[in-house]
């Protein structure tokens, strides 16, 4: 089983990243496709333009905007599907979600990997029998 993390963007890729997620809706500006080394770019998973520019990256929101960003990826229809998807890569070895902003712990990246965290550890509890994320491997950091 891999990990679940995030960096920013703009760090140089390493090869342990593994699976490399964007997880923003708007291209980095000076980050050509080949630097960016993705695997995906899941824009339709990122907060909507309206709750994005109602943030601004503001330290003073983020406790909101986490909540108001948590509520739209409950009513997101390809929320289910993207978090199947991290599962199955997890399986595999690593999943990097990677950001634009300069501070990470206030970012969408950071509501999303609390909300995948989430999500896998409740998806442990309901399977049984040949369990992806049973023993060491279930471990999530």
């Amino acid at each position: 089983m891999g990990q679940l993390r995030m960096r920013r963007i703009y760090e140089a890729a390493e090869e342990d990243d593994g699976y490399r997620i964007l997880v923003d809706r708007l291209w980095p500006r000076g980050i050509s496709k080949e630097k960016a080394k993705l695997d995906l770019w899941a824009k339709e998973i990122a907060p909507s333009r309206e709750l994005r520019s109602w943030y601004g990256h503001d330290p003073e929101k983020f406790s909101e905007f986490s909540e108001r960003y948590k509520a739209e990826l409950e009513v997101n229809p390809g929320t289910t599907a993207f978090c199947r998807e991290i599962a199955e890569k997890l399986s595999d070895g690593n999943v990097t979600l990677l950001y634009g902003a300069k501070d990470g712990s206030i970012s969408n990246a950071a509501v999303l990997l609390e909300h995948l965290k989430n999500w896998i550890t409740g998806r442990q509890g309901r399977t049984s029998g040949n369990n992806l994320f049973s023993g060491n491997r279930g471990r999530i950091s």
